[in-house]
């Protein structure tokens, strides 16, 4: 029983063994696969390297064979590594013939004694250069004694030392140059070491300071510059050297006993040390001085001037506007601290209104601004939109800037218009006067005439256009005058009037019975007027008008009489009729019947009506020949109008009317005729009456008040008849008028109006109507 037992256990374990074991091989077999697979992969990697690398592997073995990677073949040229060193040389590509003989020898001097060797060769027809270098292979890589040469291409490293090689050398020869050209400089150039003591001078050093030679001053530390504001030149090149930057500035170099202005320069040149130069600036200095004071002369004479001008530089900027420049354009005060470009300036000028209206302004401005490059001064005029006229002239200046000339001639325009306008006034102004009109020059010579001179005096208008002197004009002149001699009399009127200033005049009469008037005005402006009238015509009238004043005359004296003879004459039987009617009303004739006495009655009437209307007559007879006699005496005003109204109260009440006075006893008096007062007040209330129908009403108001700082008295007689229109209000105040024939009287209104007005006239007064149609009438009297 046991014996069963352990063999199955034995093929157990047997079993389980041999199962390791394979899983042991298995494990084994597969790391072994991995680590063939690395070794692989590392295999290809590094030759993957090495055919990357700068450098190829040359392997040549002691029978002449040859190992070598594509690569390397390109770089020969060849098509395809060939298998014998000998074949490296195929006569058009490969190495030289010698490159190969000389690689030939050296690699079997490396098999036979290990010693490595180099060499540089060239292929056929390649740029490319190859540096070889070679030792005995390591037993591993070739057992059999083969040399191992390693080709690199060296072809940009060549080119680059060639390039360094001519840079050197262009270096050294520049340097020496340089050198030289800092030693023949004219002026004083030096350099420092890194502690600011000198190390070089040029000869321009050395004649400035007076040395014997650029050793010695070397050695003695002597220095161009002195000390500026307590910092020595050395101290001022140091400062340089710190802050990396060059440093500048201007100072003053006792040169030969002289002062002069020099600019020096101390340039850092990092840890080599400072280098150092002095331009002698003395001359531009003082030209620059000269300029400035030139350039402020300038600008004070410019900004004296009346026209604008402005400077522009090569840039299109504005560098300078005088005072009329800024007004013209309107440039403000801050425009000027920032100033603008030609083109900026054009736009604010348009903003302002200060250009000239274009359909196109941009092209406009552009052709402005090609005045910059014009070979010409260019002239524009500019006529501004509120009327202003502006000559502009565009002066290209060397340099390349522009000169801008702006002169406000509207003025001068409006002057030049004017002007114009004042010759053709006076021409036409000349050309319409009754007067002939001729001036002369000092020399005596005929200057300007109009046509009326020709024709008065009979002479030809060629004649006149050659500016005849007067001694040739009077002679054209002399053969015209009834007197011939009398011609030297306008002679010496034109002398007296141009040479001796003094106005002078005469008369003189021509064979056809003309009579000129001729006088000489000496004119402001040197010259003399001669004035010709032709007074025939005066003459003649004032000789009519001597004879008709005569007549008129004799007429005022026989009006004078007639006017005296018909008072007396009318007034005589009138007062007779009424006499001797105021006897029979009284019975002295005897009783008269019923009848007899309203006969009686109405003859006395009648002969008062009719002297009335003789007195009415003989005052406005006299009123219009200025010999109506008027008394002086106080008068109370409200009294006198109220015995008017109360003269008239029958007739008003008869008419049907009704009257109002208003008025006060308070309105003082006037001074006047009184009988002649009361028959202009009563013609106007009779007046009234006669235009007012029944039922209706006259109004007579007094007044006062003041005009003109006076205080006048103011009757106002008004009804609400009828009224009247304007013509019939024309005439209302029209009398008695000599007809058209001169000889016979129209009558066109009645007598009362007008009388009213001439002696209200006469105490110094007025008379005014106001009406209206169907309104009534108003007749207003104001009395001083």
């Amino acid at each position: 029983m046991d014996q069963d037992r352990i063999v199955p256990v034995l093929l157990g374990l047997l079993l389980a063994s041999w199962t390791i074991a394979a899983a042991w091989t298995i494990v084994a077999a597969r790391l072994r696969q991995r680590r063939a697979d690395a070794i692989q992969r590392s295999g290809r990697r590094l030759a993957r390297m090495v055919e990357e690398s700068p450098a190829l592997p040359l392997l040549v073995r002691t029978d002449g064979r040859i190992e070598a990677s594509p690569r390397l073949a390109q770089w020969l040229g060849l098509d395809s590594v060939p298998q014998f060193l000998s074949e490296l040389d195929s006569g058009s590509k490969g190495l030289r013939s010698e490159a190969l003989a000389e690689l030939t020898q050296a690699v079997l001097r490396t098999q036979k004694t290990a010693a490595p060797f180099r060499m540089v060769a060239t292929p056929r027809g390649s740029d490319r250069s190859l540096a070889l270098r070679g030792h005995l292979a390591d037993p591993q890589v070739s057992p059999g004694g083969a040399a191992l040469v390693w080709v690199f291409d060296f072809s940009d490293s060549e080119s680059e030392l060639v390039t360094l090689r001519q840079e050197a050398a262009q270096a050294r020869g520049d340097f020496t140059a340089l050198v030289s050209l800092i030693e023949a400089a004219p002026m004083p150039m030096w350099f420092r070491r890194a502690d600011g003591t000198l190390r070089l001078v040029n000869s321009a050093y050395v004649g400035a300071l007076g040395g014997e030679s650029a050793a010695q001053v070397v050695d003695s530390g002597v220095e161009l510059v002195e000390t500026v504001d307590g910092l020595s030149a050395a101290q001022v090149a140091l400062q340089a050297a710190v802050k990396g930057t060059p440093i500048e500035r201007l100072v003053s170099v006792t040169i030969d006993n002289q002062r002069r202005a020099y600019r020096v320069h101390d340039l850092p040149l990092g840890t080599e040390g400072i280098a150092g130069y002095a331009v002698d600036v003395e001359d531009l200095e003082e030209m620059a001085r000269a300029f400035r004071a030139f350039r402020e002369a300038q600008r004070s004479m410019l900004d004296q001037l009346s026209a604008g001008v402005a400077q522009f530089d090569a840039k299109r900027r504005l560098t300078f506007a005088n005072r009329p420049f800024q007004s013209l354009f309107k440039l403000s005060p801050t425009s000027m601290i920032d100033p603008p470009a030609f083109e900026r300036l054009l736009d604010a000028a348009r903003d302002m209104g200060r250009v000239p209206e274009v359909r196109d302004f941009p092209a406009w401005r552009r052709e402005r601004a090609a005045w910059f490059a014009a070979n010409e001064t260019q002239e524009e005029a500019w006529p501004l939109a509120d009327g202003t006229h502006l000559r502009i002239v565009a002066q290209p200046v060397p340099d390349g800037g522009l000169l801008l000339i702006a002169e406000d001639r509207t003025e001068q325009l409006r002057l030049s218009a004017v002007r114009d306008t004042l010759l053709r006034t006076r021409t036409a102004t000349f050309d319409s006067l009754f007067e002939s009109v001729a001036v002369f020059a000092p020399d005596g010579r005929m200057q300007l005439w109009n046509r009326r001179f020709a024709t008065d005096w009979g002479l030809a208008t060629d004649f006149l256009d050659t500016h005849p002197h007067i001694e040739a004009l009077l002679g054209k002149i002399s053969p015209r005058l009834r007197d011939p001699n009398q011609a030297k009399t306008v002679g010496d009127v034109v002398r007296a009037a141009t040479l001796d200033r003094a106005q002078t005049s005469g008369r003189i009469a021509l064979a056809d019975g003309r009579v000129l008037e001729f006088a000489g005005v000496p004119l402001p402006d040197g010259n003399g007027l001669l004035t010709v009238l032709d007074i025939t015509a005066s003459q003649n009238a004032e000789a009519a008008l001597r004879e008709r004043n005569s007549a008129l005359e004799e007429a005022d004296a026989i009006k004078t009489r007639f006017l005296a003879n018909m008072s007396y004459e009318l007034r005589t039987p009138l007062t007779s009729i009424g006499g001797f009617a105021e006897l029979l009303q009284a019975g002295v004739g005897g009783e008269l019947s019923e009848a007899g006495g309203d006969y009686v009655k109405a003859i006395i009437d009648s002969a008062e009506r009719l002297g009335e209307q003789i007195e009415t007559i003989l005052d406005l007879s006299q009123s219009e020949a200025g010999l109506l006699p008027l008394a002086s005496e106080d008068i109370e005003l409200m009294p006198l109008v109220r015995a008017v109204v109360e003269e008239r109260s029958l007739r008003i009440t008869r008419a049907g009317l009704s009257l109002d006075l208003q008025g006060s006893n308070l309105m003082g008096s006037i001074k006047g005729d009184r009988r002649r007062l009361v028959r202009a007040i009563g013609h106007l209330v009779d007046n009234a009456i006669a235009a007012t129908p029944q039922g209706g009403r006259i109004l007579v108001q007094v007044a006062r008040e003041k005009q003109g700082g006076r205080s006048v008295a103011q009757i106002v007689v008004s009804d609400n008849g009828p009224g009247m229109d304007r013509e019939s209000l024309a005439r209302a105040l029209d009398g008695l008028k000599i007809g058209v024939d001169g000889a016979t009287v129209e009558r066109r209104q009645g007598l009362g109006l007008p009388l009213a007005r001439q002696l209200i006239q006469a105490h110094g007064g007025t008379l005014r109507l106001l009406s209206e149609p169907g309104q009534g009438t108003a007749a207003i009297v104001e009395l001083p």
